[in-house]
């Protein structure tokens, strides 16, 4: 698929062929769901915790007789039914991730730049090269009407550009192999240099 290339002052500058293998997909959910589960799974820090019958501190001591209370038989006060007592299956530390096998991971990345290309929130740029001023790029993207937009670069991020786009709200730029899906759907608008475009056709091919 055929696609214009712009520059950052919103100028043509030329066109661009993009491989349909990776830009041409009928995008899936499924696919993309199962993707994102495992990026936001791997990313938890599980540090979640509670004590246990064994770890609240309080005697053992046996509370009142086991007979003739007409209550229930207790032997200590750190049963999971007292307030204050131990909780029962409660949260552990624990990791939440689990394995995808890259040839999925491949394919769910694949769907995500599809997707985009799909609902026409891909735009193409030539490169990032600018002076390094926040303010003279905040008027180009606003210009340009990217609000929440991610942009991928070649193997390497631009420098200049990365500074200037620091303060930037709504504006992130991640190098070829940063792109993600989770990143790449969170944002309305992806764009994509020549480099990174032909980065991303050598990673995924």
């Amino acid at each position: 698929m055929k696609l214009d290339v712009i520059n950052l002052d919103g100028g043509k500058a030329g066109s661009v062929d993009l491989d349909e293998a990776l830009f041409g997909l009928e995008p899936r959910a499924d696919i993309l769901h199962r993707v994102v589960r495992w990026q936001r799974n791997n990313a938890q820090a599980g540090t979640h915790k509670v004590k246990t019958r064994s770890e609240v501190n309080y005697s053992t001591k046996k509370i009142y007789r086991q007979k003739g209370t007409g209550g229930a038989r207790h032997g200590a006060r750190s049963a999971p039914i007292f307030r204050g007592g131990g909780v029962y299956k409660g949260p552990v530390v624990r990791s939440h991730g689990h394995d995808l096998t890259k040839k999925f991971r491949k394919l769910g990345l694949k769907h995500a730049l599809s997707a985009k290309a799909k609902a026409g929130e891909l735009v193409v740029i030539d490169s990032v090269a600018t002076e390094g001023k926040t303010s003279a790029l905040a008027k180009q993207v606003a210009k340009l009407g990217w609000k929440r937009a991610l942009i991928i670069d070649g193997s390497d991020v631009n420098e200049g550009f990365a500074q200037a786009a620091r303060n930037i709200t709504g504006l992130d730029i991640l190098p070829t192999m940063g792109a993600n899906v989770y990143d790449i759907l969170k944002r309305d608008t992806l764009v994509i240099t020549k480099a990174g475009v032909e980065a991303l056709e050598a990673r995924l091919k």
